[in-house]
């Protein structure tokens, strides 16, 4: 929503610089994304000028010579184009050194001989039109050399405010302004919907019109008025620039009428060729299946029996809520209007607008639920406008086709209840001040107050919490103090699997990898880049691109594509990793025919994952050191050990992994939770990276056999016993099977074994290796004995004939 600030300015000004409001909006729930300035760049350059001649260029015959009195009291000479320039006309000029909406910065030109110092303006060279079929010509009566500024908006800002859904009031000038009204106080205007502005002719109902709601369930209102002798033509300069500002272009009176009082209110309007309404009969229906239109982009559309169209005797005429039609569309030769504001059903305007893939200011407004009391409102100040700038004559009365209406709601509101909710104390009548001002009724009624809803505020404010939310936004949500919530059960503590996650990820961050938050979608072709085009992936019904269009399986997608962006901008060789979940079928994907494969069942498992590019950076005296299998393998020990797991590897691959320089993750009990290994030079290449290393873990899986709680050993009382072993076995016997056939044979009183040193050689004979094992011995009661450790050495000598070995003399 493009709010500008002059318009703002004219319903409630808090005197405060655009940036000082947007913070006081962003403070109260109303977020400014940012401020932009439209119009010119220097407006001490643009004035007022009187046109003294107008003569024929010598050399030119499209061009003017002008002399113009800009206030000077020197005639000023400039060369103009307009066909329309005159002696007589009091301009707008632009002088030298003028910066134009583009940003060019205007100065003197010799325009076929002729010197030129300055420019007469039209509208778009201000900023506030679209016209440039000749220059403007202003109220004669505005002195020479006063400021343009004086007499039009030419600079203005706008904030650019980001809606949510519940607040379709916020989508107009004026419900933004009761925002600022409330934040600042500041006074606010009458409410420019208000019954006492309406123009002569209420009474008896035209009865030249008739209106009929066939389907209720799509519309819940229908308001019409007919205007007679209606003069098409421009708006004045005034409405076209607070449109432009708005962001919409202007096009004619009657049209900017109903685009203004759209952004005015929140209300769109549709304004009818009355003449062309075919059988002076409106039926509000369902379509026809295939059923056909042009509307008014000049697209021909064709319907489903979910649309709803508005149709005279003979058709549509307009898409509901969305986009009226070419066939009643008002022209240069209208004389009589029918101004329609209706209140549609918003999950039909919403669905109506997907189908069609169509989305208009107005369908952006219908679709958060209207309600039916602003059509009447809207209708007002539509018709005060087309008196005044059309010179129009309003027939007698309101059609007005409301078969259920909906009753004021009213809201009981308990006083300590708010200290409840909000954790501190709001006085009375701050709190009657705050409701007030954002336009309820407030009745005491003993510890109470019954609060009337205002009708632009019905579809969000229908609890008492509601309110109360209101309340504490408007006091400052700053201000209220940090408490939990006062309930039953209420503890603030991570369970154990939400402290082991940040354990794991903490011990990442130790290791130096940064972590990165990639999106939960990824593409069907970056899967086929990882070679996993045959795995079926979890397909989304309704993506938001193609790059998102299916759920990532994996998280290497994600971590590959942020690598590939920092080492695109110098910042290669930074270890990325991420904790996220990813997603996966977990159910038949031979869905019925036509029906998206994203509606199986799905299977959500949280991963941890990373990417090294490089295991050592350079320094001075080595280089940089690649990542290799064995720096990713790294990493997944010090999770293990975080976790309080050994885990293994065991010989496996991936399609996007090195053949040969991979293995599978396996925890204590033997299943598989993820994998490590080196890229497949293919996958590296096709994301621009020159090699790099990384694993995906199961993180579920792994807490599933995480131990509890960590417990505590006495290390310091008895003295821990220290040898090392060297055991020759065949190569192809595991370091790890022999390290668990060492632990089972030393038993109890066998603190730890690790392998230090691996040898290879004639001494060993081939075929076989000698792996260098220290163990540590220690009883938690006792100091221990030779004897006990000599007896826990031979078992062990004793358990590794089982593999073939033996321990090294």
């Amino acid at each position: 929503m493009r709010v500008p600030l002059t318009w703002l300015r004219s319903y409630c000004d808090p005197g405060l610089p655009a940036a000082e409001l947007a913070e006081r909006l962003d403070m109260t729930g109303t977020e400014v994304e940012r401020i932009e300035h439209v119009g010119v760049g220097s407006a001490g350059y643009f004035i007022i000028a009187k046109v003294l001649s107008a003569e024929q260029h010598p050399d030119a015959d499209r061009l003017s010579v002008c002399q113009v009195d800009d206030g000077s009291g020197r005639p000023r000479t400039i060369v103009c184009g307009a066909p329309n320039v005159a002696t007589g006309q009091t301009v707008a000029v632009a002088l030298p050194g003028a910066v134009m909406p583009d940003g060019t910065e205007l100065g003197e030109a010799e325009l076929r001989g002729v010197r030129s110092s300055g420019m007469i303006l039209a509208e778009d060279e201000v900023g506030i039109g679209g016209d440039h079929d000749g220059i403007m010509v202003l109220d004669e009566e505005l002195p020479a050399g006063a400021p343009l500024s004086d007499a039009l908006p030419i600079a203005d800002e706008v904030l650019e405010l980001e809606i949510t859904p519940n607040r379709p009031d916020c989508l107009s000038v004026y419900g933004v302004a009761r925002e600022v009204h409330a934040a600042t106080g500041a006074e606010l205007a009458q409410d420019p919907t208000a019954t006492d502005a309406e123009p002569a002719g209420a009474g008896a109902v035209d009865p030249a019109v008739r209106v009929e709601i066939a389907d209720p369930d799509i519309c819940l209102r229908f308001t019409a008025r007919v205007f007679e002798g209606v003069q098409m033509g421009p708006s004045p300069q005034w409405l076209k620039q607070r449109l432009t500002a708005a962001g919409q272009r202007p096009i004619s009176n009657v049209v900017d009428i109903t685009n203004y009082v759209m952004l005015c209110t929140g209300q769109p309007l549709h304004a009818f060729d009355l003449d062309e309404v075919r059988g002076s009969q409106i039926v509000v229906r369902r379509a026809e299946e295939g059923e056909r239109m042009v509307t008014l982009d000049d697209v021909e559309r064709e319907f489903t029996p979910d649309v709803a169209l508005v149709c005279d005797a003979q058709g549509p005429s307009g898409v509901a809520g969305v986009m009226g039609g070419q066939i009643s569309e008002v022209s240069e030769q209208t004389s009589r209007v029918l101004m329609e504001a209706a209140t549609w059903s918003g999950p039909n305007i919403l669905r109506t607008s997907k189908a069609l893939g169509l989305r208009t200011e107005a369908s952006a407004r219908f679709e958060k639920q209207l309600h039916p009391d602003l059509a009447a409102a809207a209708q007002r100040l539509a018709a005060k406008l087309m008196v005044d700038l059309c010179g129009a004559r309003m027939a007698p009365g309101t059609i007005d086709v409301y078969p259920e209406p909906l009753a004021p709601r009213v809201v009981t509101l308990r006083l300590n209840r708010i200290e409840r909710l909000l954790g501190a104390r709001i006085p009375q009548r701050d709190v009657k001040r705050i409701l007030e001002a954002l336009g309820f009724g407030v009745r005491s009624s003993g510890d109470a107050f019954d609060v009337a809803v205002p009708y632009w505020r019905d579809a969000d404010a229908q609890r008492e919490a509601d309110l109360i939310e209101e309340i504490a936004r408007i006091h400052g949500l700053e201000k209220l103090p940090i408490t939990l919530p006062a309930r039953e059960r209420a503890v603030g503590r991570l369970t154990p699997r939400q402290r082991l996650r940040r354990r794991l990820e903490d011990t990442l961050r130790d290791r130096g990898l940064h972590e990165v938050v990639a999106w939960s979608f990824t593409s069907p072709e970056a899967l086929a880049r990882l070679r996993l085009a045959e795995a079926p992936p979890l397909a989304l019904a309704n993506p938001l691109s193609e790059d998102a269009g299916v759920m990532r399986p994996l998280l290497l997608p994600g971590l590959l594509d942020a690598a590939a962006r920092n080492s695109a901008r110098g910042a290669g060789g930074a270890g990325l990793f991420e904790s996220a979940h990813v997603y996966a079928p977990d159910g038949p994907l031979d869905a019925p025919e036509g029906s998206p494969r994203g509606l199986a069942p799905a299977a959500e498992r949280h991963h941890i994952a990373a990417l090294l590019s490089l295991a050592a950076p350079a320094g001075w005296r080595s280089p940089a050191r690649p990542a290799d299998f064995y720096a990713a393998k790294g990493l997944v020990e010090a999770l293990g050990a975080a976790a309080g797991l050994e885990l293994a590897a065991e010989p496996g691959s991936q399609p996007f992994l090195h053949p040969g320089r991979s293995a599978m993750v396996l925890a204590p009990g033997g299943g598989e939770i993820g994998w490590i290994g080196e890229l497949h030079p293919l996958v590296a290449g096709a994301w621009d990276l020159e090699g790099a290393a990384a694993f995906e873990v199961d993180f579920d899986a792994l807490s599933d056999e995480a131990p509890g709680p960590a417990a505590y050993r006495d290390l310091a009382s008895r003295p821990a016993v220290l040898q090392d072993i060297a055991v020759v076995a065949p190569e192809a016997v595991a370091a790890a099977d022999v390290l668990g056939l060492v632990r089972e044979a030393g038993g109890e009183l066998l603190a730890s074994a690790r392998v230090f040193d691996v040898y290879a050689g004639e001494q060993v004979g081939e075929g076989n290796r000698s792996l260098a094992i220290r163990l540590e011995f220690r009883a938690p009661d006792r100091t221990l004995t030779d004897e006990e450790v000599a007896a826990r050495r031979n078992a062990i000598e004793s358990a590794l004939g089982s593999i073939g070995g033996r321990l090294r003399g």
